[in-house]
């Protein structure tokens, strides 16, 4: 075999192999130096994150003081209004912006209410057409209430029924438990439709009914109730309509119709209802006409059987009812029904004369007063107060006054330097940073201003007892010197924080929104800082690649001085064993040949 074959085959990449040298650790101490640069470099770049953090918490508490600015820069603010009444069960009160201070007396004399269209009583068909009972079951019977099987009393007697009992059996069964005493009987509708269709109840002496323990409820149903008397009758009609069975039988003594189309249609108060016989139920009718725009609202009074409409406003005014396709209103009774007149509020102010409102909340339109709305409660007098809402305003100063604290100590916090006590100085993330420190002297200044164009008694914060606590860029606040300005020079405050060209928060306002803004001075920090830090990271990526690159072009390097020295190793190795060879293995031919010299010699002597 060859050295060059022999080195081929042999090539070491194990580090030292063939030289006995550990270049891997050598490398790898030459790839640390070459990473130096990378550990600061990301040092740099953690403290611009740092920084760039700080600036955007800076903006965030500038954002937040602006806010409070914004509100105090508003001259509508400072005239809100509180307000009070006297009297709180006659009426309550709210006052907008603006409405003219002062103390009005209002005079309650008559409260509004809804008006009301009351249908036709009776529109159920009767228990029965004849004053025989006696197949009418109380189970199917048509009750405006079903009747719940179980026991009821008369004069103190017992009386236990059941669904399948027959109205004429239920009599016999009073009969029978009061002995005789009491009769019952019941009175079928006369021919013009107009009778009573009730139970009536006689005995020689005073009924008594029910007890606490009766669990049917048929008293309650058939409308009987103890008059102390001998006779005891129905309270009204006992035939009730079904309000959840298609309207064509919905048990209504004058059959719905649609028209014979599945188009029924009538009209309240302009608004058209929509319905059909065959499928729609009184109830969902009901419920059409509440969720449409007629402005009422549909009951029915399963007592009286009687539909009635409602005005969703309360005042004096009527409500108008038309079938159009089919008969609903008139077999439900509401086009033979009356209107019930709702009534107006009628009340006074400061003793003057009576004024009218279908409401019964008053506003500007009916009392004259701009942003007073007024609701009357009940009958009476009250005397109604209008204040500025010198809290709120007190509120919003404080909460201004808070914020700029909150970003005067953020911003020195990051700034200062602090001193440990071993003398050691560690400076603040934003340590000579001017801009910083620009804002935060500027915020001061704009504070401190005292505008040359106020001529009130309030001419700088000073005056509303906020001051400097003299050893940082942060503001006190005396409570009683600001309740006091607020409560007798508020003209003079409104100017101090809103006059359009020298107020405080005018000017605070303008250089918030220069500070903030996308070519503002943190915008531009941040892009700053942003920037740099991403060119810091291609720094160290380029960095990263190049120590990759030399860190492998040494180990090509190691390993090919291996591979020469294996080779230089195996040709020695051929060498020393090729003239290493043992004497007797070159010499043993020589003996062999004499040998048979000798031979040849004897042979031809």
């Amino acid at each position: 075999m060859s050295v060059a074959a022999a080195a081929s085959s042999n090539a070491p990449t194990l580090s030292g192999l063939a030289s006995g040298m550990d270049w891997t650790t050598i490398i790898n101490e030459m790839v640390a130096v070459e990473q130096a640069p990378e550990t600061q470099m990301k040092a740099q770049q953690t403290a611009l994150q740092t920084q760039n953090t700080s600036y955007q918490t800076i903006g965030t508490d500038l954002t937040t003081l602006q806010k409070d600015v914004t509100t105090l820069m508003d001259p509508s603010f400072f005239d809100t209004r509180t307000v009070s009444a006297a009297n709180s069960s006659v009426a309550s009160a709210t006052a907008a912006t603006g409405t003219p201070l002062g103390s009005y007396t209002f005079k309650i004399s008559q409260l509004a209410s809804e008006a009301s269209w009351q249908g036709a009583t009776a529109t159920a068909n009767p228990l029965s057409t004849t004053d025989d009972v006696s197949g009418v079951a109380l189970g199917s019977a048509g009750f405006a209430t079903p009747v719940t099987a179980g026991t009821f009393t008369v004069n103190g007697q017992q009386i236990t029924i059941a669904a399948t009992d027959t109205l004429q059996s239920v009599f016999a069964k009073i009969n029978t438990a009061t002995g005789g005493a009491v009769t019952a009987t019941y009175s079928a509708p006369a021919d013009d439709s107009t009778s009573p269709d009730e139970i009536t109840l006689t005995s020689s002496s005073p009924i008594v009914l029910g007890n606490a323990n009766d669990t049917s409820n048929f008293l309650q149903v058939a409308q009987l109730y103890n008059n102390g008397g001998d006779k005891v009758t129905s309270a009204s009609a006992l035939g009730g309509i079904n309000l959840d069975n298609p309207l064509a039988s919905s048990n209504l003594a004058l059959p719905i119709n649609d028209g014979g189309s599945g188009n029924g249609q009538f009209l309240i108060n302009g608004a058209a209802i929509d319905y059909n016989a065959s499928t729609d139920t009184i109830n969902t009718v009901l419920q059409k006409i509440n969720d449409s725009a007629a402005g009422v609202t549909a009951t029915y009074d399963a007592v009286n059987n009687q539909f009635q409409l409602t005005n969703k406003t309360t005042g004096d005014v009527g409500i108008s009812l038309q079938d159009v396709s089919g008969n609903f209103l008139k077999a439900t009774g509401l086009s033979g029904g009356a209107l019930q007149r709702g009534a107006n509020l009628q009340y006074s102010v400061n003793s003057g004369g009576t004024l009218t409102s279908q409401s019964n909340t008053i506003d500007s339109s009916t009392s004259g007063i701009t942003g007073l709305s007024v609701t009357a409660l009940s009958l009476g007098t009250t005397a109604i107060s209008v204040q500025s809402d010198t809290s709120t305003i007190a509120a919003a100063i404080n909460s201004f006054v808070t914020d700029y604290n909150a970003a005067q100590n953020y911003i020195s916090s990051q700034t200062a330097s602090t001193t440990s006590s071993t003398g050691t100085v560690t400076p603040g993330t934003l340590t000579g940073d001017m801009d910083a420190e620009g804002i935060a002297d500027q915020l001061r200044q704009l504070t401190d201003a005292s505008p040359s164009d106020l001529t009130g008694a309030v001419q700088s914060l000073n005056d509303l007892g906020i001051t400097s606590n003299g050893t940082d860029n942060t503001l006190t606040v005396d409570s009683t010197t600001l309740d006091a300005a607020l409560g007798s020079n508020l003209d003079a405050v409104q100017q101090l924080f809103t006059d359009p060209s020298s107020g405080l928060a005018t000017t605070l306002n303008t250089y918030l929104t220069d500070t903030t803004g996308s070519n503002g001075v943190l915008a531009t920090k941040e892009s700053g800082f942003t920037q740099q830090e991403n060119n810091i990271a291609t720094s160290i990526t380029n960095l990263q690649n190049q120590i990759s690159q030399n860190e492998t072009n040494l180990q090509n390097e190691f390993v090919a001085m291996e591979t020469a020295i294996n080779s230089i190793n195996v040709q020695k190795q051929y060498l020393t064993d090729f003239f290493n060879e043992p004497a007797s293995a070159s010499a043993a031919p020589a003996t062999a040949n004499s040998t048979s010299s000798s031979s040849s010699s004897s042979s031809s002597a």
